[in-house]
């Protein structure tokens, strides 16, 4: 059986670790930054932190000589032209993106597949540097990248659809879980991520909380919540009548900023509540509520019980 050949291009903090991800799923990787030297010397340190997650126990016994075996320093055009697929992850700057990708582009076979790691870039922007666009698209990993589960995957326009399978193998060969998503600045985490930072940032500045508090509130709430289950799960869950009348109240302070959804306000229109009225954003049928409630109940335990494990973070 063939062994495949990925390429990462940037093999900085993220990009390191998107190789770390794609050694232990089986690929030889090849690694390239601005010099050669650059690259040999990261992936030196990509070994030494992979024996110290093994340490940890945080990555499996053999990792580390499964990443020194695996991984190989060479040029970008070495990179690019061996691999069948290539994921950019230079710096979040425009220029050196585009500069970046023509260089692979000019390399690469013309069937390789290509994707960017931009955290909020537009893929049709990034396109407009590669050669073959219908076989580009984001791919966009989270920090820490060895250990974040979640990949947003962003077609633009001219994407062959035809490639998303294949890339949605590449990346669950790594463990980790896709979402589409697509081509919109920001993407979906980002937009979400900054949109509770800027409210955060306010409540701080209006005097409301402190930032310490605030993160208390984040992380023992909704924040609580999130590992299992997204925001539309969260709302079916509560009630979308209660989260009309809870806008509502908002509304009496900031009538814009917290103007009802128009998609909330005509399924409480409709009568659909979320889980008690077996209809919501996500349809959960009525019958399975019970069930629903009680996977709840014993994941919030789970995790209660973790964090006790774990102690508090080493902030203070």
């Amino acid at each position: 059986m063939t062994t495949s050949i990925y390429a990462v291009i940037g093999s900085g903090y993220m990009g390191g670790g998107i190789a770390q991800c794609l050694a232990l799923s089986g690929a030889d990787v090849r690694i390239a930054d601005v010099s050669l030297d650059i690259a040999s010397a990261n992936r030196e340190r990509l070994i030494a932190e992979a024996e110290q997650f093994v340490a940890d126990e945080l990555f499996p016994a053999g990792a580390a000589e499964i990443i020194a075996e695996r991984v190989t320093a060479v040029t970008v055009e070495e990179a690019a032209a061996e691999a069948s697929f290539i994921e950019e992850a230079v710096p979040e700057k425009i220029e050196i993106k585009h500069e970046t990708l023509r260089r692979i582009s000019r390399s690469a076979a013309p069937d390789a597949i290509i994707g960017s790691n931009t955290s909020t870039i537009l893929i049709s922007r990034l396109a407009e540097a590669v050669e073959h666009p219908e076989r580009f698209l984001g791919v966009h990993f989270s920090n820490p990248a060895p250990f974040i589960p979640g990949v947003e995957l962003i077609p633009h326009a001219g994407t062959d659809r035809a490639i998303l399978p294949t890339v949605e193998a590449i990346v669950a060969a790594t463990g980790k879980q896709t979402a589409r998503i697509t081509d919109s600045t920001g993407f979906v985490l980002n937009r979400l991520q900054y949109a509770l930072f800027h409210e955060a940032t306010q409540l701080v500045e209006e005097g409301v909380a402190s930032a310490e508090d605030i993160d208390t509130i984040v992380r023992t709430t909704f924040g609580f919540r999130l590992p299992f289950f997204g925001p539309f799960a969260i709302a079916d869950m509560a009630g979308l009548d209660v989260y009309a009348f809870c806008y509502a109240s908002l509304q009496t302070r900031w009538p814009e900023r917290f103007a009802t959804p128009n998609s909330l306000a005509e399924l409480v229109s409709e009568g659909k509540f979320g889980t008690k009225s077996g209809a919501g954003y996500l349809d959960v049928p009525a019958e399975r509520t019970a069930e629903l409630v009680a996977y709840r109940n014993r994941a919030y335990v789970a995790m209660q019980k973790l964090i006790d494990e774990l102690g508090p973070a080493p902030i203070h």
